[in-house]
């Protein structure tokens, strides 16, 4: 089993930044990586980011490409999400979620382990 825990949430306005993270514990060993989903109000949780636990290869949708920043502390078994230049879209719960194996990084469904989520809220 692994236990994800999420940090870092808060309430910031349009062009500000929030920093996430998420703390990994128990059998970690096999992390193959680890992302981020959000999850705004009546829509569907949708992918963010990921990182390759071992290469250190990074994935980002479309939307956050640029503005978003995912990183990992191997050392520390934690990843972090560095949100920088947020509009009101970006609102929503924040997942860290883990997966083992190789399966594509972008569905949830690849993922095992998730943390409980942390509320970004960006106001106009």
């Amino acid at each position: 089993q692994v236990q994800l825990v999420e940090s870092g949430g808060g309430l910031v306005q349009a062009g500000g930044s929030l920093t996430l993270s998420c703390a990994a514990s128990g059998r970690t060993s096999s992390t193959n990586a680890m992302g981020w989903f959000r999850q705004a109000p009546g829509r569907k949780r949708e992918f963010v980011t990921s990182i390759s636990w071992s290469s250190g290869n990074t994935y980002y949708a479309d939307s956050v490409k640029v503005r978003f920043t995912i990183s990992r502390d191997i050392a520390k078994n934690t990843v972090y999400l560095q949100m920088n230049s947020l509009r009101p879209e970006d609102t929503g719960v924040y997942y860290c979620a883990s997966k083992v194996g190789d399966r594509s990084t972008y569905y949830d469904n690849n993922y095992g382990y998730w943390g409980q989520g942390t509320q970004g809220t960006v106001s106009s």
